[in-house]
């Protein structure tokens, strides 16, 4: 695997690669980032990984100091991945200069959800991921479902910028016991890591009710964050929206999927189903 941490290197590296597969990452690696690197040996003939931590997307006070950096660790499993190239710039390379021009993400998909807990986070993956875009020129990028919200995003901004890009998005990954992998998994307690795949459970019983023909989605969701905050979450939401836009579904939309965000302590943790 060739490392680069320049922008000229890698575009030399890639000049005469082919069909390219990017994987963006932030690195402290699970099997969730690994399936998609193994993945995107099927949609390149060159995969690319990239690790950045990406300040414009963190809010103040948020954990962007804290957050894992596990590179060597990262590298062994990306080796181990057969990928062929890592992007690993330092922070100066990706913004030499203070970032003027943003992506401004419409507000019907960057002011729900994730969006109304996190304002401006998905203007700043957005602009950070359109960089890497530019950046690698990939046919194929693959991104996971665990993050609903960003994939779909990700995939108008492709849609509506004509973006010559097929976007993949991969299964979430989960533990034995239903927790999807995720860095954030690392803050938990061992007391809070026994009780995190609530969540998942949380989910699968909205989604079960769902397939069952119950249509009353505010109950739903209010049954589902009441039982949350029973066994000390504080969640943020539990929602009920349609695959396409993540917008209010009407009664008998079909294309439903359940999301979920809430703290278990001082970690905030994510996760959806696909009904």
């Amino acid at each position: 695997m060739q490392i680069h941490d320049t922008i000229a290197g890698l575009r030399a590296a890639l000049k005469n690669a082919g069909r390219v597969a990017l994987v963006p990452t932030m690195g402290n690696l699970h099997e969730g980032h690994i399936s998609l690197m193994e993945q995107a040996r099927s949609h390149g003939d060159a995969v690319v990984a990239s690790i950045f931590v990406n300040r414009l997307q963190f809010r103040p006070g948020e954990d962007f100091e804290k957050y894992p950096r596990t590179f060597q660790a990262d590298c062994d499993k990306l080796i181990a991945a057969g990928v062929d190239h890592l992007f690993a710039p330092v922070e100066t390379e990706m913004y030499p200069r203070p970032q003027g021009y943003t992506v401004a993400v419409p507000k019907e998909q960057d002011g729900i959800l994730e969006g109304e807990f996190r304002p401006g986070h998905f203007n700043g993956m957005a602009t950070v991921v359109m960089k890497l875009f530019q950046i690698v020129q990939p046919d194929t990028a693959l991104f996971g479902k665990k993050d609903y919200q960003q994939l779909m995003v990700i995939r108008n901004m492709v849609q509506d910028l004509n973006l010559p890009i097929h976007i993949i998005g991969g299964e979430t990954i989960r533990a034995a016991d239903g927790l999807a992998l995720s860095s954030r998994n690392g803050y938990l307690s061992p007391d809070q890591r026994r009780e995190a795949p609530r969540l998942f459970e949380t989910l699968t019983k909205v989604v079960d009710a769902l397939r069952h023909g119950n249509i009353d989605f505010p109950a739903l969701e209010r049954d589902a964050a009441i039982q949350l905050r029973n066994n000390q979450w504080q969640p943020d939401y539990v929602a009920i929206r349609k695959k396409s836009d993540l917008q209010l579904p009407a009664a008998h939309d079909s294309g439903l999927v359940v999301l979920a965000a809430a703290r278990l302590g001082s970690t905030r943790l994510i996760d959806n189903l696909e009904v």
